[in-house]
């Protein structure tokens, strides 16, 4: 679906070092056009997020961001 690779980031302080982090997990997920992103939360998305539901009982945050060089 246009998936070009995945990152995941495990959060461990706020600007202050005994401050917890603002969030506990952040994933990158890397598509050449937003209308694969797009495509792909259509077709996925559902069981992504019913999934994590068996996980945590955080709400996810989803944005979409364009990668600046």
């Amino acid at each position: 679906m246009g998936l070009v690779k995945g990152e995941m980031e495990k959060g461990v302080s706020g600007t202050d070092p005994n401050a917890p982090a603002p969030f506990i997990a952040v994933g990158h997920l890397y598509f050449n056009t937003t209308e694969e992103v797009h495509e792909a939360f259509k077709a996925h998305g559902g069981a992504i997020k019913g999934d994590a539901a068996n996980y945590t009982d955080i709400k996810p945050q989803f944005q979409i961001s364009e990668t600046l060089l």
